[in-house]
């Protein structure tokens, strides 16, 4: 994908639905009595992939318009073949809980839960060791996928996951709903609740206190009726393009405001920038609401460790805004992103580093000096979704032609990015 400088960026978007929340009424849908509608999915092809397993698995999904509705509360099918999960570490780490347990009607399910190349290099091992402490059988490849599940009578147990981490959080709880007994989950620190919330829609009962997350097993959910906001990290290319660009403004309507998803809004908001919430009427489970942006000086900040999980997906875009800022934009304790849909780190300090910014990895994060203009080139997405973006809005700004190889890998979580870009891009 090829991108030319701009001179500004002027929008006013309806974004896709929140990918992980999409991903979670699928499978919450699935194990509902009932027939379940979602309004306003992802068309990503993550969630495809968390659909594609499903429906492998015996799950039947109806498409009416924007409206889906999925014939829950069904025991699984034993799979004929390998579940695909794509690209995608959530469907894959998630339907590792879901199939952990014995299914409804109590037949147990024998499956092999695999993906890309990209994805059966990412560790499950994380996932996995926290199901087995709850009794459940399964065996990864060296730590990596192909992982077999074969689901098994679950128990109550108490664990400690190793990473901060919402999707390995999601896998017990789901495991947990077919576990006798109590389960909690004690985090390192707070992950996003998609989870919690959702189970608390569908009938489920769920207890939070500050970073412990108890459920008592087995529970029956009952179907639910889902409306899915807009994706607020499908909304951050949108917000740096309008801050570090003359005379921009984008509006975004009906976005997701869950505070565990909009700190990088708060973020940006310390470093300068012009970003105004609008929260909307509590109509459900998540917040929702509009977020305004426009031109802004920024200046560098240090991002605190504590503060990396609420920040992990939009981290490549808060190293462009570090590009484009005075000072020097500092994070560490993000060891994370190396094991993303690429190592997010290097990839970034190549990226971004070949474009001129004065970047620098170190072991679990990197530093940006702000300052020096950045110029067009060639510089590669490594078919990671998040990279292809980033990179795209740093080359707004920058002297020359960009272009992003291996761009159109944006269709698995915002398959109408370049579209958007183009049409508020002023040139």
């Amino acid at each position: 994908m090829r991108i030319r400088p701009a001179t500004s960026y002027r929008g006013h978007l309806r974004l896709p639905g929140d990918k992980s929340i999409t991903h979670r009424a699928f499978l919450l849908g699935a194990l509902a009595k009932g027939v379940s509608t979602v309004a306003g999915a992802s068309t990503g092809d993550d969630c495809a992939s968390t659909r594609r397993c499903l429906e492998t698995l015996g799950t039947r999904f109806e498409d009416e318009g924007s409206t889906i509705r999925i014939h829950g509360g069904h025991c699984f099918a034993q799979p004929a073949a390998t579940l695909d999960c794509g690209n995608s570490g959530t469907t894959l780490r998630l339907l590792m809980g879901v199939l952990a347990g014995v299914a409804p009607a109590g037949t147990g399910i024998d499956a092999i839960l695999s993906g890309d190349d990209s994805l059966n290099r990412r560790p499950m091992e994380r996932v996995a060791r926290p199901l087995r402490e709850m009794g459940a059988r399964m065996d990864t490849t060296s730590g990596f996928p192909p992982v077999r599940v074969r689901a098994s009578r679950l128990r109550g147990a108490s664990v400690s996951p190793e990473a901060a981490s919402a999707q390995i959080k999601s896998a017990i709880l789901l495991a947990a709903l077919n576990a006798v007994g109590t389960t909690k989950v004690h985090e390192l620190l707070p992950t996003r609740d998609h989870t919690e919330r959702m189970i608390g829609s569908f009938g489920g009962q769920i207890r939070v206190a500050g970073t412990t997350i108890e459920i008592d097993g087995p529970q029956s959910l009952r179907a639910a009726r889902v409306r899915i906001p807009g994706d607020p990290s499908s909304a951050a290319p949108f917000i740096i393009a309008a801050l570090v660009l003359a005379d921009s403004e984008v509006i975004l309507d009906d976005v997701l405001l869950n505070p565990h998803r909009i700190r990088y809004l708060h973020l940006l908001r310390e470093m300068g920038a012009d970003i105004t919430i609008e929260p909307g009427a509590a109509e459900d489970a998540e917040p929702r609401g509009r977020i305004v942006a426009r031109t802004s000086e920024l200046r560098a900040v240090t991002i605190a460790p504590a503060d990396i999980p609420a920040l992990i997906d939009e981290l490549p875009l808060i190293a462009v805004a570090g590009a484009y800022a005075r000072g020097r934009l500092e994070v560490g304790g993000a060891s994370e992103l190396r094991v993303k849909e690429s190592d997010r780190i290097r990839s970034m300090v190549e990226g971004l580093g070949a474009m001129g910014a004065r970047i620098e990895e170190t072991r679990d994060g990197f530093t940006v000096e702000g300052g020096p203009a950045l110029r067009g080139c060639a510089v590669a997405s490594h078919g990671d979704h998040r990279i292809a973006m980033a990179l795209s809005i740093a080359a707004l700004g920058a002297s020359g032609d960009t272009e992003v190889m291996g761009g159109e890998v944006v269709s698995i979580s915002f398959p109408t990015f370049f579209d958007e870009l183009d049409r508020g891009t002023a040139r």
